[in-house]
């Protein structure tokens, strides 16, 4: 029965952080217990789980008064997760084009990127779900469990933040997200590194245009 549970836990989660993550529940949003019990059909104990993760991993705090709601990432944290991210990030870039791996994977995403390029234009879920996807991968193939956790955990902020209102980076992105990519089959970690750099520094300058120039 606890293994059960704990399982209902863990998907219940999993489904809270993606609505999340996809701007469906917005920072500020209250997490009621029976609220989200009703309309997903479960019981109140998988529910005070999944929040009590949500609040652990920082997608989620409590307000004043102790209820639970989703988390707001301001600025300046965007800002500072944006250098962290860097730091990491060209490591594990670096990292990624020394190991040999994941020719597959990689080749998969660079045709499914160049599909965003030259076909019809993807949904944000769809160039959001790929962006993670290769972040991740790249992480994966650096070889360091510490180093895939820290990088996705900071991705999934950077993703909290203010949903809907980021300039679009869709076909800039997906360049540089190619170059990336070419740089790690290429096997040449400071082209990697660099690729990574870009493509974050861009990011950064991107929201800080953004901030001044709304319109």
């Amino acid at each position: 029965m606890a293994e059960t549970l704990q399982t209902l836990g863990d998907s219940t989660f999993q489904r809270l952080k993606t609505m999340i993550l996809d701007g469906t529940l917005k920072s500020g949003t209250r997490l009621s217990e029976k609220k989200f019990a009703d309309s997903m059909g479960v019981s109140r104990t998988p529910i005070r789980e999944a929040i009590g993760q949500l609040i652990s991993e920082g997608f989620a705090t409590r307000s004043a008064g102790g209820t639970p709601v989703v988390n707001s990432i301001s600025l300046s944290d965007i800002m500072e997760i944006l250098h962290v991210r860097s730091l990491l990030e060209c490591e594990a870039a670096r990292k990624a084009a020394l190991s040999g791996k994941s020719g597959e994977e990689l080749a998969a995403i660079r045709a499914q990127l160049c599909g965003f390029l030259e076909g019809a234009r993807p949904s944000s879920e769809d160039h959001t779900a790929l962006d993670m996807k290769l972040h991740f991968l790249v992480a994966r193939m650096a070889g360091s469990k510490l180093l895939v956790e820290l990088i996705e955990s900071l991705k999934n902020k950077t993703c909290m933040y203010d949903q809907g209102s980021l300039p679009d980076r869709l076909e800039p992105g997906c360049k540089e997200h190619l170059a990336l990519i070419d740089a790690i089959a290429a096997g040449s970690p400071d082209a990697a590194a660099a690729a990574m750099k870009v493509h974050l520094t861009n990011v950064r300058e991107a929201i800080i245009s953004h901030i001044h120039h709304p319109f």
